[in-house]
């Protein structure tokens, strides 16, 4: 009992610390966070008045489409075996160019719509998605800077990660990950709108297939065993459906929470883009391979918000 106080009062006061390093971020995650909060409250509270319940079933399912896939990703490692470093990059590349187009034409171009609609102004459409994507950047920066994970090539990061596993600080790695994913599937659905929903929630599950191979293969560099590190990579896919309950709750029910969420959504997976998978492709010399496989996602997801929206 005395050793998880004293564990719990290390990691708080690592947390201020790293904080009063960068008081920005700790202000711009808090804000953020509140922000969310009321979103979840006054619109799940509306949302449940309404009786949205089929928009829940839809964005749970789309939830759980993520988790499948992510687990049918992990289960491929044991018969695909090791594939090779230039392989798993151009995988990659695919799912980050998947979910660059996912963003674009599955949420912000709907967002705009949408406060197009509730404002009647191009430019006020334009500040509000944008503010929405500023929440989601913001979000984003501060569970990276807060939460203790590992990358796979860059090592570790987050407060007080010299006391972690390496095992949980990947594992923490891949919850950054799949938490924006989650909720963009649960935004999308929150109006009971299929052009939005089955398109971007199609685009992320297919991604997630490569994604869960991607993380099987790398957590077995950690030390684990085949079929825990399958165990482990498909349970991280369990964060999609819990995303996508927040992703329902922060955008249903008020008018401007839905252009505002869909813009949430769109900027914590392009961060995520940015920040994590694309610099994790490149950085073993197989920028070439990664690039050409983020330009096909990007065509494949294209396609379907067409085909399907």
């Amino acid at each position: 009992m005395a050793s998880t106080q004293s564990a719990a009062a290390t990691l708080r006061s690592a947390w201020i610390a790293h904080a009063q390093a960068n008081p920005i971020i700790a202000v711009g995650l808090v804000g953020t966070v509140l922000v969310v909060l009321l979103l979840l409250g006054a619109s799940g509270y509306n949302a449940l008045q309404n009786g949205d319940e089929s928009n829940i079933r839809y964005g749970l399912l789309g939830g759980t489409a993520g988790f499948a896939a992510t687990a049918l990703g992990a289960l491929m490692a044991i018969a695909l075996g090791n594939i090779s470093t230039r392989t798993q990059d151009s995988m990659l590349g695919f799912a980050a160019g998947m979910m660059l187009a996912a963003s674009s034409f599955s949420l912000i171009l709907p967002g705009l719509a949408a406060a197009r609609d509730l404002f009647g102004s191009g430019p006020a459409a334009a500040l509000t998605v944008v503010v929405g994507l500023g929440f989601g950047v913001l979000l984003m920066l501060g569970l990276d800077y807060f939460t203790p994970h590992e990358h796979e090539s860059a090592g570790a990061f987050g407060p007080d990660h010299q006391r972690m596993s390496r095992v949980w600080l990947f594992v923490f790695a891949i919850i950054l990950h799949n938490v924006p994913e989650g909720m963009a599937i649960g935004v999308s659905f929150s109006k009971g709108d299929m052009e939005v929903g089955l398109p971007l929630t199609t685009a992320i599950a297919i991604q997630d297939i490569p994604e869960g191979l991607a993380v099987a293969l790398a957590l077995r560099t950690t030390g684990l065993s085949a079929w825990r590190a399958i165990l482990v990579a498909a349970a991280s896919g369990l964060m999609e459906p819990l995303g996508a309950l927040v992703g329902l709750g922060i955008s249903s029910g008020l008018a401007i929470a839905y252009p505002v969420s869909l813009g949430l959504a769109a900027g914590a997976m392009i961060f995520v883009v940015s920040h994590e998978v694309i610099p994790e492709t490149h950085r073993n010399g197989h920028q070439t391979p990664a690039t050409v496989g983020l330009m096909g996602g990007f065509a494949v997801m294209m396609f379907l918000d067409t085909a399907l929206g």
